[in-house]
């Protein structure tokens, strides 16, 4: 509910503004001078508009009163009254930060409009102030997403694409980083200071995309009945992050192609295009080629997007990763949650090891949070939440003999192998890596599970932390 001060030296024209507001659902407060509106703003929370009055009573003027609310905050909207004979000092009080003005005797649905437009107004500029805060604190990609080999390959990419102009494609899983990595190029390129506007092309629906991205004049269409910015003109200068870019309808490719190729924009409905300087950073889970081949995505766009591609490695691939970011997710959980867990046990370090984490780093970053709500002084395998289905920890891949045109021999064989290779993985994921418990559960003795692991190149238990940086020092 927005809160609105009637500041208005008129007992009736404070009545009748306060039922209008009212009746709209708005939270209205009073003041019948200078002094009362400046003790009103000075003891309580700031209102996000002021209904003015330029001849309030003040020490001078109700021009004073303007310059004291944006001395107090200079986000709250205000909206002059006045008398058609102060309609000059209306106009130089819009030059001095007020809203807009309406004149006495005003219409109700002109002042509901008004009032309207200016919050619309306030509740912009607070996310554009917001999206600046963002980007005041400096993105620290170490603590974010690792420090292995695999991810400072990543790291060298994004400082030698950051400088330059490129359009800059990234693909990698859900989970890997795609936004944080657009990000630090947006934090690290000349375009810093700008705004880093992102959208996410999958959660629009097809209807509300292209009005989303480029905007729309007055009148384009029902229901438009006022301007609106699309995101590309609110990121002009600065960068725009599109994810999951596959996801663009047919029709909407063909104007963001326009739009690359023109370096302009046309809103729905307007009859001019508009220059736009915007860097572009796209991301997509499914590589896009992959999407061109199946008719999905435009050629020409695909070759305009992709100047530069940066590949994220899922997080099964570089293991390495794992401890570290552990042990960053654990000092995370305990700043947020006020506990004091020091660490995890070896046997719950090597289930994270050995997990396939489809989730990838946002599955790993989820599990520990829970883990160290759960835990008191060590996190214990117990204490490690899975979503059943990101089990089993290795994703089982066919041998050879499986291979198109196989034998229904053959592929029984393969079937055989696949589900008990699951079913020895799920039970040592249980167990901790326990192998004793593990054979219990799976009702084998220990020989045969021992021979079966061996046949299946199961590597998973404390064994499988040999080549793991011991970068844990609070491990019991």
């Amino acid at each position: 509910m927005n809160n609105i001060l009637i500041a208005d030296d008129e007992k009736d024209m404070r009545w009748l503004l306060s039922n209008i507001l009212k009746e709209d659902g708005y939270a209205v407060f009073e003041a019948e001078d200078c002094r009362h509106a400046l003790g009103f703003l000075r003891k309580n929370s700031p209102p996000d508009l002021v209904l003015l009055d330029l001849r309030i009573p003040t020490e001078t003027d109700g021009m004073d009163l303007l310059k004291k609310i944006k001395e107090i905050n200079l986000e709250i909207r205000v909206i002059i009254l006045t008398a058609y004979g102060s309609i000059g000092s209306a106009v130089e009080a819009i030059k001095l930060g007020a809203y807009d003005y309406l004149t006495k005797p005003f219409q109700n649905e002109r002042l509901r409009l008004t009032i309207r437009r200016a919050l619309e107004s306030q509740a912009l500029t607070r996310e554009v102030n917001q999206l600046k805060t963002d980007f005041e604190k400096d993105l620290d990609l170490e603590s974010i997403m690792g420090r292995g080999q695999e991810i400072r390959k990543v790291f060298d990419r994004i400082k030698k694409v950051a400088s330059t102009n490129f359009t800059v494609l990234i693909e990698g899983e859900s989970g890997t980083g795609k936004e944080i990595v657009a990000k630090a190029i947006h934090k690290a390129s000349l375009r810093k200071n700008g705004l880093f506007i992102a959208v996410d092309c999958g959660a629009i629906p097809d209807t509300l995309i292209e009005s989303e991205l480029f905007g729309y004049e007055r009148g384009a269409f029902t229901g438009a009945d006022r301007e609106k910015k699309g995101q590309f003109e609110l990121a002009n200068n600065g960068t725009i992050f599109l994810d999951e870019i596959g996801n663009l309808p047919y029709h909407v490719q063909n104007k963001l192609l326009r739009m690359i190729q023109e370096r302009k924009i046309q809103k729905l409905g307007g009859k001019r295009a508009l220059p736009i300087d915007v860097r572009i950073i796209v991301a997509t889970n499914i590589p896009l080629l992959q999407l061109v081949k199946g008719g999905k995505f435009r050629s020409d766009l695909y070759y305009r997007l992709n100047e530069f591609k940066i590949e994220l490695p899922p997080l099964r691939k570089r293991k390495e990763d794992v401890p570290f970011l552990t042990q960053e997710f654990i000092k995370e959980g305990n700043e947020e949650l006020r506990k004091n867990v020091k660490g995890l046990s070896k046997e719950s370090l090597a289930i994270l090891i050995n997990h396939y984490w489809p989730g990838n780093v946002r599955e790993l970053k989820n599990i520990i949070k829970r883990s160290v709500l759960l835990a008191e002084e060590v996190i214990e395998p117990s204490h490690l939440i899975f979503d059943q289905d990101t089990i089993p920890l290795h994703q089982p891949t066919l041998p050879e003999e499986a291979a198109e045109g196989a034998s229904l021999r053959e592929i029984t064989k393969n079937a055989l192998y696949l589900v008990e290779k699951r079913e020895i993985e799920r039970a040592l994921f249980r167990s901790a890596g326990n192998k004793s418990k593990a054979s219990k559960m799976l009702k084998i003795d220990y020989k045969t599970l021992l021979s079966k692991i061996k046949e299946y190149q199961i590597t998973y238990g404390a064994n499988s932390m040999e080549n793991v940086p011991q970068v844990m020092e609070s491990l019991p």
